[in-house]
């Protein structure tokens, strides 16, 4: 049996919580009009994992899976500066999303700095930024930074953090970053780039994508001889 309820603005199921609480899976459906995909996520299951995410696309006779999510998300990488590619863990899924960055400065003084995060959680950009002004080498103290997701996908993966610093850097420098280059790894406070699990999943699935170079937080990865794998750089900070 299928309950359909609805959504309120903070995005719960509006009403009493016993509708979820009496059923066996939750399962939202994340998009927009504007969008033609759409994103299926568990919140709940009783029987199985709440990190896998099924994703779909909207055509004329309904939804239709899309078998490698990563070639929707990176369809139409960006060729200028500010975009890095990032690598994220959803479920046994790996999943590479283009990260892009917009930093300008500000003309005007007074009021307060903005920070627009779409795809991501507003409190986290605003951490990876104040790392940066303070260990980064990057001030961003008079500078508006806007940080897009590709692709209408939301990403609570920590590992993504790498990547949007580099974007970031990538932007206030007028450099591009190479296409062909992974990030992946979260980023603490003291600037340090720690390593998350899942890394040698990350380095075989790039292979198998096609890419060059994986750059990765500090931590122990396996012989990376026999991935084949042509460059991987283990940093210990932004």
């Amino acid at each position: 049996m299928f309950i359909v309820g609805q959504i309120n603005k903070g995005g719960d199921i509006a009403g009493p919580k016993v509708l979820e609480h009496i059923v066996d899976c939750v399962l939202y459906m994340e998009g927009d009009q504007y969008n033609q995909y759409r994103i299926l996520r568990s919140i709940k299951n009783r029987f199985g994992s709440t990190n896998e995410i099924g994703v779909f696309e909207m055509r004329g006779d309904g939804l239709r899976e899309v078998g490698n999510p990563s070639l929707v998300f990176l369809e139409s990488g960006s060729k200028s500066s500010g975009s890095a590619i990032g690598a994220i863990i959803q479920g046994s899924r790996v999943v590479f999303v283009e990260v892009q960055a917009l930093v300008v400065e500000r003309e005007s003084e007074g009021g307060p700095l903005r920070r627009v995060a779409n795809g991501i959680k507003k409190p986290r950009l605003d951490m990876l930024c104040a790392v940066l002004s303070r260990k980064g080498g990057v001030f961003l103290g008079n500078k508006d930074v806007f940080v897009n997701v590709v692709g209408g996908l939301t990403v609570n993966d920590p590992a993504i953090d790498l990547a949007i610093c580099a974007a970031i850097k990538s932007s206030v420098g007028d450099q591009m970053l190479p296409k062909s280059r992974i990030y992946f790894g979260e980023v603490g406070l003291t600037g340090e780039v720690r390593g998350t699990w899942g890394v040698e999943s990350v380095i075989s699935e790039a292979i198998r994508a096609g890419y060059e170079e994986l750059i990765v937080g500090r931590m122990r990865v396996g012989e990376t001889k026999k991935l084949n794998v042509k460059k991987v750089y283990k940093i210990k900070s932004i």
